[in-house]
């Protein structure tokens, strides 16, 4: 995958990495009592396994897993159909998704250095194909458990608007940026806003921009 992005600032270049690693961290101690009952609700609600994991591709489309808490029944005959998540979706699960305590084991990501706090969201390895150059952009950097189409519309806007937020986002990495981003996500996941797309339970598969 050709990479145009260079690291603009010394927050890019020398201090975002170490930041990512010490909000994860932080995070993961001040909220581990949080994931503790979280994970023992999962247990007993859905079974095991607690943690769901799948390869999702990073920068310059490096796969890795990532991790969640499960929110899903297994798919009928092992077979995942993205059809079939409305009724695979629990209850327990929505709740889960709404306040996105599903997310919280991607903490372990960030640490492991596949992922960031802030950048574009790491989405599912067939889309790599599917991409337009400019928004197979996002891979440029590493991709976030938060980011700017996040605070943006979340699973509420079309995926071109995603890719366009995510793009700006790689061309325009700052500290203050970042900072903001992050505090508009706290305060997006209190409202729940943006949690489900009009015609899916998250967001329908993305098929490729029709040029």
């Amino acid at each position: 995958m050709k990479k145009t992005h260079k690291p603009y600032g010394p927050y890019e270049k020398y201090i975002k990495r170490p930041q990512d690693f010490l909000c994860a961290l932080a995070a993961l101690i001040v909220l581990s009592p949080v994931m503790l009952i979280t994970a023992l609700l999962v247990r007993i609600k859905l079974g095991s396994p607690v943690l769901f994991s799948q390869d999702r591709p990073g920068i310059d489309g490096k796969i890795f897993k990532l991790y969640k808490f499960r929110t899903m029944l297994p798919p009928k005959d092992g077979i995942i159909d993205a059809s079939q998540d409305a009724l695979r979706l629990t209850p327990f699960g929505r709740k889960l998704r709404g306040t996105s305590l599903d997310e919280l084991p991607e903490l372990l990501n960030i640490i492991k250095g596949d992922m960031s706090v802030v950048g574009p969201r790491p989405l599912l390895v067939q889309y790599l194909e599917r991409y337009t150059p400019r928004q197979a952009r996002r891979h440029e950097v590493r991709p976030g458990f938060t980011g700017l189409a996040q605070v943006h519309g979340r699973n509420a806007i079309s995926w071109e608007e995603k890719f366009n937020w995510d793009v700006k986002y790689v061309d325009n990495i700052t500290f203050l940026g970042d900072w903001r981003i992050i505090f508009d996500t706290l305060r997006i996941v209190l409202k729940r806003e943006g949690i489900s797309s009009t015609s899916s339970v998250t967001m329908e598969e993305f098929m490729g921009t029709k040029e």
